[in-house]
C-alpha cells in the first residue's frame, strides 16, 4: 500500500519536482544542471523549462523551437552577470519565446548592450519578469512583423550612455510588427530613456514610469521613426536628474519611417519630482501628423504639447 501511494505521489508531482535538477522540461520531466543543454534538447520542438529558485551564472542561447522559460515560483530564479556571446542572459532567435517570473541583473558587456533578454527571431512575450542594474533590460530587432508582448514587469537600474559609444535603454526594440508594454513598472534608470521602441504599431497602457531617483535619464518614452497605436493610463513623474529634460514623450525625433496620424495619448497623468526642470512638454512632436492628443492630467510645470 505504502509503494503504490508513493508511486501516485509521484505521477501526480510536477515534473520539476521528479528531476531533482535547476532546470526540467515540463513535458517530460528531462532534468538538466546546465540551462543550455536544456534549451539544446528542445530542438525545433515546443516545451517549457521550468527553472528551481536559486541564483545561476549561466545563460543560453536559443536557435529553433518554441520554448517557454518559466519559474517554478515566480522571483526566486534569478540570472545575474553571465551574457551569452557577449549579449545577454538569454539569446533568442526560435520560432518563439516566453519567459515568466524569471530575474535578471547586473548585465554588462564590452558593446554597452548587456541585457536579460536579447530577441533576435520569433515573437516573444515577458511576464512577471524583473530587469535590474544592467545596461539594458530588454533588447532586440527583427525586420519582421514580430510581435512582442510585455506584462507585469519591472524594469529598474537599467540604461547608459557613457560606457558606450551608443546608448542604452530599459527597453529598445526595432521590428515591423507591434510591441505591447502593459501593467509594468519603469524606475530609477540610470541613462538613455526607458522605453525606446522603432516600430509601427505600439500599445503602452496601464504601467508606472517613476523617474524620481533617475540619474542622466532622457526620455519616458522615445518613438524615434514615429508610430500609430495607444498610449494611454500610464503614470509618469518626471525625477531631477535629466540627461534630457525638454519631453516625456517624442514622436519621430530620428526619421518620419512609421505613419504617426492617430497616435493617441490619453488618459495619463504626469508630474514633475521635486527639484525636476521645468516646462517639458509632455508630447514633443517631430512627425507633424495629426496625433490624436487627448484628456491627459498635467501637474504644474508641464506642457501639454509642443511641435519641433
Amino acid at each position: 500500500m505504502t509503494r503504490m501511494i508513493l508511486a501516485l505521489a509521484l505521477l501526480a508531482a510536477p515534473a520539476s519536482a521528479q528531476s531533482g535538477k535547476p532546470f526540467t522540461i515540463a513535458e517530460t520531466g528531462q532534468g538538466f544542471d546546465d540551462l543550455q543543454a536544456a534549451v539544446s534538447s528542445v530542438r525545433m520542438g515546443t516545451a517549457t523549462i521550468r527553472i528551481a529558485p536559486g541564483v545561476y551564472r549561466q545563460c543560453a542561447v536559443q536557435q529553433g523551437g518554441r520554448i517557454t522559460f518559466q519559474a517554478v515560483t515566480p522571483g526566486t530564479a534569478i540570472f545575474e552577470k553571465e551574457a551569452c556571446e557577449d549579449k545577454a542572459a538569454l539569446v533568442l532567435r526560435g520560432q518563439g519565446s516566453v519567459v515568466d517570473g524569471l530575474v535578471f541583473r547586473g548585465y554588462r558587456v564590452s558593446d554597452g548592450n548587456g541585457a536579460g533578454i536579447r530577441t533576435e527571431m520569433g515573437d516573444l512575450t515577458v511576464t512577471n519578469a524583473m530587469f535590474l542594474d544592467s545596461q539594458e533590460g530588454i533588447l532586440g530587432g527583427e525586420p519582421s512583423g514580430q510581435r512582442i508582448t510585455i506584462d507585469r514587469s519591472t524594469f529598474a537600474g537599467l540604461g547608459q550612455c557613457d560606457e558606450a559609444v551608443n546608448c542604452s535603454h530599459a527597453i529598445y526594440l526595432a521590428n515591423r510588427g507591434q510591441v505591447t508594454i502593459t501593467r509594468s513598472r519603469f524606475e530609477r534608470g540610470t541613462g538613455g530613456h526607458y522605453v525606446k521602441l522603432r516600430v509601427p504599431n505600439v500599445v503602452i497602457t496601464d504601467n508606472s514610469f517613476d523617474d524620481t531617483a533617475g540619474a542622466k535619464t532622457n526620455y519616458m518614452i522615445d518613438l524615434p521613426e514615429g508610430a500609430r497605436g495607444l498610449i494611454a493610463r500610464n503614470g509618469f513623474v518626471q525625477g531631477r536628474g535629466k540627461e534630457n529634460s525638454s519631453g516625456l514623450i517624442v514622436v519621430a525625433a530620428e526619421a518620419k519611417t512609421y505613419p504617426s496620424a492617430g497616435l493617441r495619448i490619453e488618459d495619463n497623468d504626469a508630474r514633475l519630482a521635486p527639484g525636476a526642470p521645468g516646462n517639458p512638454a509632455f508630447v514633443a512632436d517631430l512627425s507633424h501628423e495629426r496625433l490624436a492628443v487627448g484628456a491627459n492630467r498635467l501637474g504644474p510645470g508641464i506642457r501639454m504639447f509642443e511641435t519641433r
